[in-house]
C-alpha cells in the first residue's frame, strides 16, 4: 500500500521548486494534492504536469482570501484535508542598510503571514491526526548575508509552529518545521541571477556545504514526505535541517 493512500494534501508554492518536487512525490504515493500558487499560468501547467490527482488554485497567500477559498474548495469537494505544507516564500536578498518598508513587508507577508492565516484557515477543516509541515530556513540559525529581514519572517514562523504543536495535540495533529539549506531550484533565477552565472553561484554555494554539493528539490521532498507521513507519527514540534550538514560550519 502507497504511503498516503487516500489522503488529501494542499501545497502552497506548488507549482515549482520544493513545492512541486514534493506534490509528485505525494501524487505518487497515492494521495490527492491541491497546489496553490500566485501565477495562474503555471499553476495550470503544473497541475496538469501533475496529473488527474492533483488540482491547482490560483492564489497569492499574502491574501486572506486565498486560503479561505482553498479551505471552502477542500471541504466542498474533499470533507477534509490530512496535509498542510505551507511552502509559499519570497525572499529579497539585500543589505539591512538597503531594506525598505516595501522590502519588509513582501517578506513577512508572503512567509510569515500567509503561512499563519493560511494554517488558521486550514485546521477547521483538517481531520484529526493530520499534518501541518512549514517550510523554513537555515537561514533562522546561521547568519547569511543580505538574509536579515527574510531570516526574521522565517523564524517566525518557528515560534508558531512550536505554539501550534502544544495548541492541536488534543487533536494528534502534528505540526512541523523543514528547513532546506541551499537547493537548486528555480528561485536562483528569480533572484535575478542570469542564467549564465547560475552555475558559479551554484558552485559557490557547493563550496561551503560539508556534503559538497547543493541539495535537490526531490530530496526535500523526501524529507517532506517522512514528516508528513505514518513513519514521523510520534513526531511534532521539530525543525528538520535538510542542508548537507551546513548548519554545521
Amino acid at each position: 500500500m502507497k504511503a498516503l493512500s487516500n489522503k488529501v494534501a494542499v501545497i502552497t508554492g506548488g507549482n515549482s521548486g520544493i513545492g512541486f518536487a514534493t506534490a509528485r512525490r505525494f501524487v505518487a504515493e497515492g494521495a490527492r494534492v491541491v497546489i496553490v500558487g500566485r501565477r495562474p499560468d503555471a499553476v495550470a501547467e503544473a497541475a496538469e504536469a501533475l496529473g488527474e490527482q492533483a488540482i491547482g488554485i490560483a492564489g497569492d497567500v499574502a491574501a486572506l482570501e486565498t486560503h479561505d477559498r482553498v479551505a471552502t474548495f477542500v471541504r466542498e469537494r474533499f470533507e477534509a484535508v490530512d496535509i498542510y505544507m505551507a511552502n509559499a516564500g519570497g525572499i529579497r536578498i539585500q543589505p539591512g542598510a538597503a531594506v525598505s518598508p516595501d522590502d519588509y513587508d513582501a517578506q513577512f507577508d508572503t512567509n510569515a503571514r500567509g503561512t499563519f492565516f493560511g494554517v488558521k484557515a486550514i485546521v477547521p477543516v483538517m481531520r484529526d491526526g493530520g499534518a501541518i509541515l512549514l517550510t523554513s530556513s537555515i537561514a533562522t540559525h546561521k547568519v547569511l548575508g543580505g538574509h536579515a529581514v527574510y531570516a526574521g519572517s522565517k523564524a517566525a514562523i518557528e515560534a508558531f509552529a512550536r505554539s501550534w504543536s502544544l495548541e492541536l495535540k488534543q487533536r494528534r495533529i502534528r505540526v512541523n518545521v523543514l528547513s532546506p539549506g541551499p537547493t537548486a531550484t528555480p528561485i536562483i533565477g528569480k533572484l535575478g541571477v542570469p542564467p549564465e552565472a547560475q552555475r558559479d553561484v551554484e558552485e559557490q554555494a557547493a563550496g561551503i556545504i560539508p556534503f559538497g554539493q547543493m541539495g535537490t528539490a526531490e530530496e526535500l521532498a523526501e524529507a517532506a514526505l517522512f514528516l508528513c507521513g505514518e513513519a514521523s507519527g510520534f513526531i511534532t514540534g521539530v525543525n528538520l535541517a535538510v542542508d548537507g550538514g551546513m548548519t554545521l560550519t
